[in-house]
């Protein structure tokens, strides 16, 4: 694929050396948000340790006797242990074998990345860092949530739910987040979204600031369920809402009322299909777009 790629348009791709582990962030599970150098990483490599969140699609860019190691963890399941995955990592490398850790999301991101990399280096093996999309950007773009709208805030704040116990992190600084950013995007927060609601509440949040759950980002089971801070827990147990999930919290997740029409959603469109949705025109959403702006157009285009 990449040599198709490489010969109609000149796009330049690193060959990847033999004793070198490139650590590729896949995206949140769409295969489409691979990105080009995550692909030609996978062609390439001779071993691939995968995390459980990757679509197995992305792993039929593998090149025939390409290993592939299960390396994914789960909360609550049996998982390998980190210091395991680095340790096999590292005998591959020496081994001379192009060694690929796949990571679900960006490998920077809420991973253990940091982590392998750090390992990698007090090893003297050479490695290479691809990112990828991570979740907290994209399921809240295929939900019909900007996670950033000029109109509404200027920050957002990216946030784990739990620490490397699996607990709640205690060095979290609630005022702040309560008031100092206008969204806030928890990771892997499911499990005690309850305390943290009820944190960001003690600290002065908005009991009527929306909440989005998007369970499954970018795959074909994403769940979005929306709810007020107040009892945006209760409602998540009540809808049965389970990880993984990224939270929204934020008046961004009312755009989903005017964005809801060009949710992501997924099915195979054909150019014709395209075609045919242009002569069609498009159906107007400026009275629900007013609707969910907390200023009305006029007012905005004077902002802009």
């Amino acid at each position: 694929m990449i040599d198709k790629i490489h010969s109609r348009y000149g796009l330049p791709f690193p060959v990847f050396p033999e004793g070198e582990v490139w650590l590729a962030g896949a995206g949140p599970g769409d295969p489409g948000l691979l990105t080009l150098h995550a692909v030609n990483a996978i062609e390439q490599a001779d071993i691939i340790f995968y995390d459980a969140l990757l679509d197995q699609s992305c792993l039929d860019c593998a090149k025939a006797g390409a290993v592939l190691e299960f390396a994914g963890k789960r909360g609550g399941f049996p998982s390998p242990k980190q210091h395991e995955i680095t340790k096999c990592m590292i005998a591959s490398a020496h081994d001379k074998l192009r060694v690929l850790r796949l990571k679900g999301g960006d490998p920077f991101i809420f991973g253990r990345g940091g982590d392998e990399v750090l390992a990698l280096a007090q090893a003297h093996i050479p490695f290479r860092v691809i990112p990828g999309v991570t979740a907290g950007i994209a399921g809240p773009t295929y939900a019909g949530i900007p996670v950033t709208s000029r109109l509404i805030n200027q920050s957002v704040t990216f946030i784990t739910g739990h620490d490397i116990h699996g607990k709640l992190p205690r060095n979290l600084d609630w005022q702040a987040l309560a008031h100092g950013s206008g969204v806030l995007v928890f990771y892997m927060a499911m499990k005690h979204f309850r305390e943290i609601a009820e944190a960001l509440l003690a600290a002065g949040r908005d009991p009527d600031d929306p909440v989005a759950f998007i369970s499954n980002a970018t795959t074909r089971k994403q769940r979005v369920i929306t709810a007020e801070l107040s009892h945006a827990a209760a409602a998540a147990r009540e809808k049965g809402v389970k990880a993984p999930a990224v939270i929204v919290i934020g008046k961004v997740v009312n755009m989903m009322r005017a964005l809801g029409h060009f949710r992501q959603e997924w099915k195979t469109i054909l150019r014709s299909e395209i075609q045919d949705d242009k002569e069609a025109g498009h159906t107007s959403v400026s009275a629900e777009i007013e609707n969910a702006l907390p200023c009305k157009p006029e007012i905005a285009g004077k902002l802009s």
